[in-house]
């Protein structure tokens, strides 16, 4: 394909996805299709000639879209948000046309710088302190990781590099194995399951404490864990405060556990990866006070704040130690400009990168900040529309604080009935909700997700869930 044939293809993929998100309303937000659908859609082998592109346009609708679901439906309300705008996609294509490996600042400048500065931008906007952001002058900065899950296992590899230095120093007659075998992390019982996944590949104990009755993890809870764990010999070096739990959208006492955290010299990781996106608005930074005791914090703009997927923003104030913990320098990949600017290999999992900071780039400067703010701000008041829909049919429940753009409820009644409920919701296969569960309690939730959401669909939603509440408390008089 040549340059000709690449804008005809191109300007027709351009109106099949504006197309295609203009009209998300008009699809069956889940497929009603089985494991295995696809392979008697296509031939079962590579074709030896060259196809027209459009024989692979034709083929999108019965091949792909007959087995997608719809995430920016405003009849999707399953886990949280995916972000997702005009200006991201087109980022994206520009990303995708130069095509650079960013691993090291020599790899593409550009790559590296615009991240620096678009990280800045952000950080700036959430209001972070100064000792996160690179045009402090000092060591922090932020980095563009492709998850929230990866931020943690970055963060507790941090932790634990600066961890064994501490103690090596005070014990060099102890082994790496000896230390390994004592190092202890905390987090909240509700926080992703990712942070515990990050404990296991780190090769670290890690122990989830009991919430308070409101979900939130508090400092004296923290402070007990840590005495205990000292009085039986083992060696606290990290903590993971989650401010806006997957199940409920709770927030931990982070002003609480950062002082614990600095009594006992542990590195306090903040997990914001969903409700970091409200941070932008100045009437929820209360959510994250403390935020200046912490050594590392992320959030996704790839869930709320409109930036396409992978893009998972996080600061570190003391990045060396990821550096230390990461740094492997083949001669292939020096160059003479080391130490000027940041080697991004050192600050991630992988080697290779793209060059993320573009979807930010186009976001921050298409939308603006004004209108990233209404946007968030639009989905939280419709998350309230849900639950005063909710608090008028005396048939339901609201079962959590409702602080985001999440709305917990339930039929009052036992889990069986709620268990019905959701099947029933799911199986009409009109909207589309996943369930939770703490305390044996089981509930629904609601997440406002598409950009394209009104009241209306809202309105929508929730006459389908009574209608499929009527239908289940019916069926089991």
């Amino acid at each position: 394909m040549e340059a000709k044939e690449f804008k005809e293809f191109a300007k027709a993929m351009t109106d099949y996805i504006a197309e295609y998100l203009e009209n998300i309303r008009d699809r069956q937000v889940v497929p009603s299709v089985k494991p295995g659908y696809l392979r008697p859609l296509v031939p079962e082998q590579a074709p030896e000639k060259p196809e027209p592109w459009t024989a692979v346009m034709a083929d999108i609708e019965r091949v792909v879209m007959s087995g997608v679901t719809h995430w920016h439906s405003p009849k999707f309300h399953a886990y949280f948000p995916t972000a997702n705008s005009y200006p991201a996609i087109v980022a994206d294509m520009l990303s995708g046309a130069i095509a650079c490996i960013g691993f090291s600042w020599i790899a593409s400048p550009a790559c590296t710088e615009l991240e620096v500065v678009m990280l800045d931008w952000l950080g700036q906007m959430l209001g972070l302190p100064e000792e996160f952001l690179a045009r402090s002058g000092g060591e922090g900065g932020g980095v563009i990781q492709g998850t929230a899950s990866e931020a943690t296992l970055v963060a507790l590899l941090g932790a634990k590099s600066k961890a064994m230095h501490r103690i090596k120093e005070q014990h060099p007659e102890w082994t790496d194995v000896e230390i390994l075998s004592k190092l202890v992390g905390y987090c909240n019982k509700q926080a992703h399951s990712s942070v515990e996944r990050a404990g296991l590949l780190g090769g670290v104990k890690l122990r989830s404490l009991n919430p308070d009755s409101k979900r939130s993890l508090r400092g004296d809870t923290l402070r007990d864990a840590i005495k205990e764990d000292i009085k039986n010999g083992l060696i606290p070096f990290c903590a993971v405060a989650t401010l806006g739990t997957t199940s409920t959208c709770a927030f931990d006492a982070l002003d609480e556990i950062g002082d614990v955290c600095r009594e006992n010299d542990i590195w306090l990781h903040v997990d914001a990866a969903y409700a970091g996106s409200s941070f932008i608005c100045p009437e929820y930074r209360y959510l994250m006070k403390g935020i200046e005791k912490a050594d590392s914090f992320n959030f996704n703009p790839h869930k709320w704040l409109l930036v396409n997927f992978d893009c998972s923003a996080m600061w570190l104030k003391q990045p060396r130690w990821i550096v230390d913990a990461f740094n492997v320098d083949p001669l292939y990949l020096k160059h003479d400009q080391q130490g000027s600017a940041p080697d991004y290999r050192h600050w991630q999992i992988p080697l290779g990168r793209r060059f993320r900071a573009l979807k930010l780039w186009f976001v921050l400067r298409l939308y603006g900040i004004e209108n990233l703010q209404n946007f968030i701000r639009k989905h939280i008041a419709l998350a309230h529309f849900f639950e005063k829909l909710c608090g008028e049919d005396e048939r339901f429940e609201v079962v959590e604080e409702v602080l985001m753009g999440l709305v917990c409820f339930r039929l009052k009644g036992d889990n069986d009935l709620n268990e019905a409920l959701l099947r029933r919701i799911n199986g009409r296969g009109k909207i589309h909700l996943v369930p939770s569960k703490i305390d044996d309690s089981y509930f629904l939730r609601l997440a406002i997700c598409s950009r394209f959401s009104e009241e209306s669909d809202i309105q929508e939603s929730w006459e389908e869930i009574k209608a499929s509440a009527s239908d289940v408390l019916a069926e089991n008089k």
